[in-house]
């Protein structure tokens, strides 16, 4: 393993929301639900909030964030190795996003051919170098149907591409323990952590529901800068400062 310094490693997670959790709304509902339930910062979705080449959109969302009292914890994007970067650093730089999500293409680690992998891997490396000049960091989404699938695909990825760091999130179905052992092969690595529970597949419950794992993982994991929810039941907009209070409990109770 290979630690990675980002200055923060030792202080608790910063706590906050991924706005993909609220597609139906309108980026200012997005900041009003999260600074009324005491949140800190928001992960901004290229999805729907801030289209990826429109940094117009993202200067004015990043105004109104930062109005709001909240930071930006980072650019949620969805770009999957194979396309141009730039629109997504011009847009994350207009956000004064630091961090930006990526997918390690569109293939499983177990089913990619060493040259799949290795064109992925160099798109990636390509992609770091591209967000290093601008002062932004790269970290994968851990996710199912990409190289960044496992914690050994992972930390092949890392190995062979230093600058990168990585999310975390519990792989579906997995048990509390299964997680936890997951997290715990690359904890050195995680950047941030989407925090929601889904049992025992893709069941979205409240994060109670799951307190087995998520109050056990944030006893000891000060590695992740943020801890953003994600997901919540019936994508409710209502629920969200229970979340924040059963979350935040958590996070500041060790």
């Amino acid at each position: 393993m290979h630690p990675i310094d980002d200055g923060h490693v030792g202080r608790r997670p910063r706590i906050g929301l991924c706005s993909v959790t609220f597609r139906q709304l309108a980026a200012e509902q997005v900041i009003a639900a999260a600074a009324g339930a005491g949140l800190e910062s928001i992960e901004w979705g290229a999805d729907i909030h801030v289209p990826a080449g429109d940094p117009a959109r993202a200067e004015i969302v990043a105004q109104r964030t930062a109005d709001a009292g909240l930071a930006v914890a980072s650019y949620g994007s969805y770009w999957r190795a194979e396309e141009d970067i730039s629109p997504v650093l011009d847009s994350a730089a207009a956000l004064g996003a630091d961090r930006i999500r990526i997918w390690a293409g569109r293939i499983g680690s177990a089913e990619a051919s060493e040259a799949e992998r290795s064109a992925i891997t160099e798109a990636i490396a390509d992609a770091c170098a591209s967000a290093r000049e601008r002062g932004i960091t790269l970290a994968l989404e851990y996710h199912s149907g990409t190289i960044a699938d496992t914690p050994g695909a992972v930390r092949r990825l890392l190995d062979d591409v230093p600058a990168l760091r990585t999310y975390w999130q519990p792989t579906v179905g997995a048990s509390d323990d299964a997680a936890l052992h997951e997290y715990d092969q690359l904890r050195d690595a995680v950047a941030a952590v989407h925090v929601f529970s889904w049992w025992p597949a893709a069941e979205r419950l409240r994060l109670a529901e799951r307190a087995s794992l998520w109050a056990a993982l944030f006893q000891t994991a000060t590695e992740p800068r943020d801890a953003l929810l994600e997901f919540v039941p019936h994508d409710d907009p209502a629920l969200l400062a229970g979340e924040a209070a059963t979350l935040r409990g958590w996070v500041t109770s060790r």
